[in-house]
């Protein structure tokens, strides 16, 4: 039971400690268990078995306290054992309902009247008996320091604070649900929780002012803090005078606590004296010296028997203080001050000033992080952490919104201002708009204007080399008619053989269509050459590095009436890097967000709440209550410097002319984008003339190559035939003679006859195909085998349609200037079709000359001969046969 325990310090230091309550063993394990069996699994039931086993082991432990139980060990199980229940209590339903775990009776007895107990199928009552010996074993740590020290004072003070917060912990949270009902006992109800509480706070203020004495502090401190002793002991005893206390503790409770308010009533009144006859106010001192005598003997003759004789001694020690200085201030006001003596009516209260508050149990007691059951998750509380999640989101959601619209707000006013590119001009750095900047960098990685010329070369150096294998391959036929011519003089009538100049009429037509397109694409050329020398002067501004040295500058006014130009702009930065820090403060605000949302689990506190999920709700929210109004505050404050900005810009703009400025800036933005325009345009023209020139190399080699072959064959033939004419005319081989006049000839063209039609006769020479066509036979054109020829154009010839619309200036569609018509294929990517506008982005009379042959929609230009080739026909507008 709870009763008086007297400590190793002074006679008026004896102290209280309470005993703990005592309980009757309870088996947890087996309903506990038979409970998870049934609603979830054996398996889980096995899997927290070490869970059940360390419950009840626990539950073991309370029941068996004894006096060699160390009380820190006590403390930490009473502890653990009441985090224990917490998770208990949101998976166990513990009640006589049949659902529920209805096989558990939990008995305590009262710890003020043993004989008196409480028995309950509810988790209340054991927790609130668990609270209740937690701070009676605080009770009595504290009375086991040694309080002659400062530092056990010190600790003794901390022990019943802890004392003073267990139980007000109980009166908050437990004592009114463990009161529901019958049977209850009053040594945990609300009344008694109180009043406890109050008792333990007397104690540690009690020591807080044994160290104000031991330290020498003025006589003021000492009786505020005196006073605050005393006010603590006058609640206590208070709770102790009304139901449901009164007769329930024992009669030297009462005393004691009785005899310790007068204490240090009358303790206060005594150091408050002292202070008053430094200050020579006699009058009051004489009132409260009385005040403090009549409270000890009013004390004496009301409080029962049975205090404590060191509480005694101590009041008739203060007593004989009291008389000792009343009787000295009494005789100095009789004979210097004779001042009127107030009644004790008229006293104002003694100030007094708490130096303790209970502690914080919810940190101590906190299940939150109580790993015990942690499998077990009740669909109420999944589904109120759902909630509980939604709300978070919500408020993250909106409060991000708010931060980008006021980023957002931010970024728009400055651009509207032209900040801060009006300061940077100012002090020599211009900057262009991000989207101009970009195209003149892109143009500068490019080479610039100054490397035009270096691309005008390339096209000089492959237009000579198209022209040097051009004059190569005519001169190959050339020097093949040349021998033909020769032989056919030598030998006459003899040399039957087809004449050259028939057999190479399409090779030679192919080869005057590239002469002209090449001299057509070197017109082109020069007409580039000259827009790049014309626009030079324009597109100069491109390669200034950076670009922003040719951007105009803001200068200071050449004259000055107030000379204020440098405070405008400090103050104009100034409120700038204000702008710049609450940008920064917003990305970390919203950073913090998430980051709280991220940690934010509360899950394990859901599961160890014992009240109202809407309550719980309240205040893990409220967390995020002081970011919301930083931003809240944050945008507040930007919103009043942007319009701050706004009447400085006015100010700067007026000092420094910015309107000029602006305006030239306007025209150097436009010289640029006229620039980049030209550039682009001059660029677009030499890339399509160097695929033009690359594309027809590949066409002039391939008909180059033809034109050997076609020469190595007639080489072959003519051996053959100067070996038979001189046969024929040795008269060696008279039959071989008839038939001298069938030789077969290479053909560029293709046969006229299908292989039904008869033979020729046999003294007709018909055209013998060469023997690499057999071997390599190359495909034939994508647009040959869509479309056979028209009947009115020459078998294996076809023309090319001339232009359905203009070629835009920066040509970006397919490799073909015109859309292919229906039915047929384009040209595959990257091939050229010769005959066509070798740039399709020029316009005009560029690459639509009135030389450029005039030809009929859906034709072809005919191919060289009729070996197909896998070239297309046609390349470019550009480069039109004329």
């Amino acid at each position: 039971m709870a009763g008086l325990a007297s400590s190793p310090s002074s006679a008026m230091n004896i102290m209280l400690a309470i005993y703990e309550k005592k309980t009757v063993a309870v088996d947890l394990y087996r309903p506990l268990r038979n409970y998870i069996v049934f609603n979830y699994s054996e398996r889980e039931a096995q899997n927290l078995d070490d869970d059940l086993e360390t419950l009840k082991e626990m539950r073991n432990n309370i029941e068996r306290s004894s006096a060699a139980d160390s009380l820190p060990s006590r403390r930490d199980l009473l502890q653990n054992y009441f985090k224990a229940l917490t998770a208990v209590e949101s998976r166990f339903p513990i009640s006589p309902d049949k659902d529920h775990v209805n096989s558990v009776t939990f008995t305590w007895h009262d710890a003020f009247k043993n004989k008196h107990k409480a028995s309950q199928q509810n988790i209340h009552l054991e927790k609130a008996a668990i609270l209740f010996n937690l701070g009676a074993v605080h009770s009595q740590i504290g009375l086991t320091f040694d309080r002659l020290t400062v530092e056990g004072r010190r600790q003794a003070s901390h022990s019943f604070i802890a004392a003073a917060g267990a139980f007000a912990f109980l009166r908050d949270n437990e004592s009114t649900k463990a009161s529901i009902g019958n049977s209850t006992t009053v040594d945990v109800s609300v009344e008694c929780a109180g009043m406890l509480e109050r008792l333990m706070l007397a104690q540690a203020q009690e020591c807080v002012f044994e160290n104000t004495i031991a330290k020498g502090s003025t006589p003021g401190v000492c009786s505020k803090i005196s006073r605050q002793v005393g006010l603590y002991y006058e609640e206590a005893l208070a709770a102790l005078n009304v139901a449901p206390l009164t007769q329930h503790f024992d009669k030297a409770w009462l005393s004691h606590v009785q005899l310790k308010a007068a204490l240090f009533y009358a303790e206060a009144c005594y150091r408050y004296s002292l202070e008053l006859h430094e200050k020579e106010e006699i009058a009051e001192e004489i009132a409260r010296l009385k005040s403090g005598i009549g409270a000890l003997t009013d004390a004496k003759k009301s409080s029962p028997k049975g205090a404590a004789q060191q509480i005694l001694d101590a009041i008739n020690k203060l007593e004989t203080n009291l008389k000792t200085n009343l009787e000295r201030a009494m005789k100095e006001n009789d004979r210097v001050y004779l001042m009127r003596v107030p009644p004790a009516s008229s006293l104002q209260p003694l100030p007094a000033f708490a130096m303790v508050k209970p502690l914080n149990m919810n940190e101590v007691l906190d299940a939150s992080k109580e790993k015990m059951f942690a499998s077990l998750v009740p669909d109420s509380s999944a589904k109120a952490l759902s909630k509980y999640t939604e709300m978070v989101d919500d408020i993250i959601r909106t409060h991000a919104e708010k931060l980008q619209q006021g980023s957002e707000l931010a970024r728009v006013s400055l651009k509207e201002m032209d900040l801060p590119g009006s300061i940077l001009a100012l002090e020599g750095h211009s900057v262009l708009p991000t989207a101009l900047w970009e195209d003149v960098e892109a143009v500068q990685i490019s080479g610039g204007p100054v490397g035009l010329e270096g691309e005008l070369q390339q096209l000089r150096d492959l237009r000579r080399i198209n022209h040097e294998l051009l004059v190569q391959t005519e001169e190959l036929i050339q020097k093949e008619a040349a021998e033909d011519a020769q032989f056919r003089s030598q030998f006459g009538t003899r040399w039957t053989r087809p004449q050259s100049n028939t057999l190479t009429k399409n090779l030679q037509d192919r080869l005057n269509r590239f002469a002209a397109n090449l001299k057509q694409a070197a017109d082109s050329d020069a007409k580039i050459e000259r827009s790049v020398r014309e626009n030079m002067a324009l597109m100069s501004i491109l390669d200034c590095r950076p670009i922003e040295s040719a951007l105009p500058t803001l200068a200071k006014p050449i004259m000055s009436l107030d000379a204020n130009e440098d405070a405008i702009v400090g103050t104009l930065k100034q409120s700038l890097r204000q702008l710049e820090t609450l940008g920064a403060q917003r990305a970390g605000l919203e950073d913090m967000l998430k980051d709280m949302k991220r940690k934010d689990d509360i899950l394990p506190k859901l599961m160890t709440s014992a009240g109202s999920y809407e309550d719980l709700f309240r205040k893990e929210i409220a967390k995020y209550n002081h970011t919301c109004e930083e931003i809240s505050q944050n945008l507040q404050t930007q919103e009043q410097l942007l319009l701050y900005i706004q009447a400085q810009i006015r100010e700067f703009a007026a000092t420094f002319n910015i309107e000029d400025y602006r305006a030239a800036c306007e025209k150097c933005y436009k010289q640029i984008e006229d620039a980049i325009a030209k550039y682009r345009e001059i660029k677009e023209n030499i890339n399509e003339g160097l695929k033009f020139y690359v594309t027809l190399q590949d066409a002039i080699t391939s008909v180059k190559q033809q034109c050997s072959d076609f020469v190595m064959t007639r080489s072959i033939q003519c051996r053959e035939m100067i070996e038979d004419v001189q046969r024929q005319m040795s008269g060696l081989s008279f039959q071989d003679g008839k038939n001298s006049n069938s030789y077969n000839y290479p053909s560029t063209g293709p046969p006229q006859r299908t292989s039904s039609q008869p033979e020729p006769p046999t003294n007709q020479p018909h055209p013998q195909t060469p023997y690499y066509h057999h071997q390599h036979p190359p495909p034939p054109p994508a647009y040959a085998q869509q479309h056979p020829p028209p009947p009115a154009a020459t078998p294996g010839y076809s023309q090319h349609p001339p232009y359905s619309r203009p070629p835009s200036p920066y040509y970006s569609g397919s490799p073909s200037p015109y859309p292919p018509q229906q039915g047929q294929q384009p040209p595959p990517a990257g091939g050229y079709e010769y005959g066509q506008p070798a740039y399709p982005g020029w316009q005009g009379s560029y690459y639509n000359s009135q030389q450029v042959q005039s030809q009929q929609p859906g034709s072809f230009p005919r191919p060289p001969y009729t070996v197909p080739s896998p070239y297309p026909p046609n390349q470019s507008g550009y480069y039109n046969k004329q």
